[in-house]
């Protein structure tokens, strides 16, 4: 698609961050998910908007608060997958941590995508033309950069926790030798290997695919990849799956990323 479809991304992404700082701001209550996982009014807002920017197109939209409410579109060929507000509990925590998750998806996959932080204004977009970052202000993109992931780094920086990750992980680590920690919540994971702070976030508890597939396409237009345990790259759209990921790797490289598969497989044994 063009650059409108980005264009558009990043405008909507930045209306729903202004109504989720309007929530952030002030007390509000979360109440439980059937899944039992939380939302607040900010989510539900932030979610209406991005609906009503993208409906223009007249593409489906697979968005996490919709389907929640049972309401699933037929997505067809071209479709844009939604999380309003990823990490909704680092959103309770007040934390800052929390992202607008917007992803352009042509036979289920990512192919552009927006994330923006509202707590920092920072934005992270890409597609076609390559991967950026800028910061918000007043409502417009300011200092523009060009991202591109670094494979080189040492020691080696993974996004996770020894602490708080699975118990495969901190094996994982081990395996992989002279590696150090960086944790951050929500899909900044994706950020933090597209602009090369850090190498390799490998998953090993679930994930829907609106937590993803935003993330998803910024690193792969920075140059990274994200693959399952199968060394083929994520696909969105698994209605048979209820929109769920299996276990996965994202990494600044093919060649680490089926390092840390093979790794994993090896673990998942």
């Amino acid at each position: 698609m063009s650059l409108d479809i980005t264009e558009l991304m990043n405008l909507a992404a930045m209306a729903a961050s202004e109504a989720i700082l309007g929530v952030y701001r002030r007390e509000f209550v979360a109440i439980e998910k059937a899944d039992g996982s939380p939302v607040t009014e900010a989510d539900q807002k932030a979610e209406a908007i991005i609906l009503a920017h993208l409906a223009a197109t007249g593409l489906p939209v697979l968005a996490e608060e919709s389907v929640a409410a049972g309401h699933i579109p037929e997505l067809g060929e071209r479709y844009f997958v939604v999380d309003p507000l990823d990490g909704t509990k680092e959103f309770l925590k007040r934390n800052g941590e929390f992202t607008v998750n917007i992803a352009y998806c042509e036979a289920g996959r990512p192919v552009s995508g927006v994330v923006l932080a509202p707590a920092t204004d920072a934005i992270y977009w890409g597609g076609p033309k390559g991967a950026f970052s800028g910061r918000v202000v007043e409502g417009t993109i300011t200092d523009r950069r060009a991202l591109r992931v670094s494979e080189t780094a040492h020691p080696l920086r993974i996004v996770a926790s020894r602490s708080h990750g699975h118990a495969a992980l901190a094996e994982l680590c081990d395996t992989l030798e002279e590696t150090e920690d960086v944790s951050v919540g929500s899909s900044l994971k994706f950020c933090l290997l597209a602009t090369g702070e850090a190498q390799l976030y490998p998953r090993f508890t679930p994930t829907s695919e609106w937590d993803t597939a935003a993330g998803q396409a910024v690193l792969q237009a920075a140059g990274g990849v994200v693959l399952g345990l199968d060394g083929v790259p994520l696909t969105c759209g698994h209605r048979d799956a209820q929109f769920l990921n299996a276990w996965f790797v994202a990494a600044a490289s093919r060649e680490l990323a089926l390092k840390a598969v093979a790794e994993m497989v090896r673990l998942a044994g």
